[in-house]
């Protein structure tokens, strides 16, 4: 028959309990911390006033851009047949075609330039209807005061430039890396 062995609790001797004592006296109770979220005081944006004026801006120049783009278009398609044009071998010597190719290629060139200003410009407008137009993007979350307006870019910037999205400052910082 097999015997049982039971567990004897034994008892720790005194120096062992001793030194528990200690170590529980020595521990540093835990301090409950809180953390508090920084409030942050709301920036301010541009008011009704500025978006309007801003908006009429970017208006007025989405407006020349488009013109601008129905020009290059009809001067590389032919109007009549609504395809790209091409040269007229019978007037054409070797010469003049690579001119005449080189033309097309600056043209569209062109066009795709002012394709991608209407996109930033159009990018503009909906940030003014979002209510985000004017705040500099690299200042927003923690501004930098590298302007004077910080975080919004100053408005003689975006008089110059209607579709900047950084201020001068940030943008020649960016510059440089």
């Amino acid at each position: 028959m097999a015997k049982a062995k039971i567990a004897v609790k034994k008892k720790p001797t005194k120096a062992k309990a001793k030194s528990e004592r200690i170590a529980k006296s020595v521990k540093p109770k835990a301090k409950k911390v809180v953390v508090k979220p920084i409030k942050r005081k709301p920036v301010k944006g541009y008011g009704a006033r500025d978006l309007a004026y801003f908006k009429q801006i970017i208006t007025e120049k989405r407006k020349e851009i488009l013109e601008e783009l129905a020009i290059l278009k009809e001067s590389m398609m032919d109007v009549t047949t609504g395809e790209y044009a091409s040269e007229n071998s019978t007037y054409s010597m070797h010469m003049e075609q690579g001119t005449d190719a080189m033309e097309r290629e600056k043209t569209f060139l062109f066009a795709s330039r002012e394709g991608k200003f209407l996109n930033y410009l159009d990018d503009a407008l909906r940030r003014i209807e979002k209510g985000t137009y004017g705040f500099c993007i690299e200042c927003i979350d923690e501004p930098k005061y590298l302007c004077k307006t910080c975080p919004l870019i100053p408005k003689e910037r975006l008089e110059a430039v209607p579709h900047a999205q950084m201020c001068v400052e940030c943008k020649n910082l960016k510059q440089k890396f």
